[in-house]
């Protein structure tokens, strides 16, 4: 039985994690703002949802105190958000809101930390900690991406795991940076994968390969150490 707290994880690829990541006996946190629809689901998981808003300080603090002395094995951090009209042919980093700016900062990357730095008391007591941190193709070197921001955040959130993985690395705690290209996310998990590759032809990756890559690297032995995973479309020639 694993105890999994997954962040950003009422849609998208953080809703497929916390369908597909889980088995029977498992116990999922959910951590979002709306309450997610996985709730309902009737398949031998337990899930509970944490409402929070991570654009908030006090969130960490707020998380951390719902899960009292629970034992955390794996912990996903899938947070993204990203500038407005940022994937816009006509978008310009030159017009971005200072204010928006810093909330994407926060959202993106002080909350990681922060949050991270709350449940680490909680990981240190599992056998075999994972701690996963869903990144993007955006955040490498030499692509075209435009979005000073979002870029940023993304490549900023590699430096966390990197030293991270060293502060972590003498409790045995795995730390795995997953930077995928664009995703189908629109498309359900319970949908399938083939149904996206067909959505979009062959453009955008499946939410259903980023399920199975977190799965592999969960059910690794403490040995393994599995620093970073780079995961574009096979179609994306920038990334």
């Amino acid at each position: 039985m694993k105890n999994i707290i997954v962040f950003g994880a009422s849609k998208g690829l953080g809703d497929a994690l916390v369908k597909g990541l889980p088995e029977p006996g498992d116990n999922v946190w959910i951590v979002s703002r709306s309450r997610p629809d996985s709730l309902l689901i009737n398949d031998g998981v337990h899930r509970s949802w944490i409402q929070a808003d991570l654009s908030l300080l006090t969130a960490s603090s707020e998380i951390a105190d719902v899960l009292e002395n629970e034992t955390i094995d794996v912990l996903v951090y899938n947070v993204g958000i990203w500038e407005k009209e940022g994937f816009q042919d006509h978008y310009d980093f030159e017009q971005d809101d200072p204010t928006d700016i810093a909330n994407l900062i926060q959202v993106n990357i002080t909350s990681a930390i922060t949050c991270i730095q709350k449940l680490l008391p909680h990981m240190k007591n599992s056998d075999n900690g994972k701690i996963f941190l869903i990144g993007s193709t955006a955040g490498l070197e030499n692509t075209n991406h435009s979005q000073v921001s979002f870029v940023a955040s993304k490549f900023g959130l590699r430096g966390i795991g990197n030293a991270l993985r060293e502060h972590v690395r003498k409790y045995s705690i795995g730390v795995t940076c997953i930077n995928p290209g664009e995703l189908a996310a629109e498309i359900p998990y319970e949908d399938g994968a083939e149904k996206a590759i067909d959505a979009y032809n062959g453009t955008r990756i499946p939410v259903q390969d980023i399920v199975s890559l977190v799965k592999c690297v969960a059910n690794l032995s403490k040995v393994s150490c599995v620093k970073e995973i780079h995961i574009p479309a096979i179609s994306d020639l920038n990334a």
